[in-house]
């Protein structure tokens, strides 16, 4: 087979995989900049559900499902980095969107929930 045909046949599959490449290396970049990101004051969102987040969370983060986000905004202070995650980072790109049409400045996605701990 050749590039082209190659190419024209498996296009989704190397999109798909360019793009998981690439939620993999921004939340390791993320997971790395948490030190830096905590100093300066950051607030920490698990946005799993309650009884996910029960089962196991990180130190220093605070819960607050997707699906509350919107009405709990007033939680969050925009002055300071919003680190959020979740089980895989799919909720919590969500809530960076979110939290970014609202008005939030610094907002961080940092996939799965257990990133918070390295």
């Amino acid at each position: 087979m050749d590039i082209q045909a190659f190419l024209r046949d498996y296009w989704p599959l190397l999109l798909l995989g360019a793009w998981f490449g690439y939620k993999w290396w921004r939340a390791r970049k993320v997971a790395g900049m948490l030190p830096e990101l905590k100093q300066a004051g950051a607030v920490l969102i698990d946005v799993r559900s309650p009884a996910e987040f029960a089962q196991g969370n990180a130190p220093g983060t605070v819960n607050i499902p997707l699906q509350e986000l919107g009405s709990r905004l007033h939680e969050i202070p925009k002055a300071y980095p919003v680190v959020v995650g979740c089980a895989s980072g799919t909720r919590s790109g969500m809530a960076a969107m979110l939290l970014k049409r609202h008005g939030y400045a610094a907002v961080y996605n940092i996939g799965a929930w257990s990133n918070f701990l390295k």
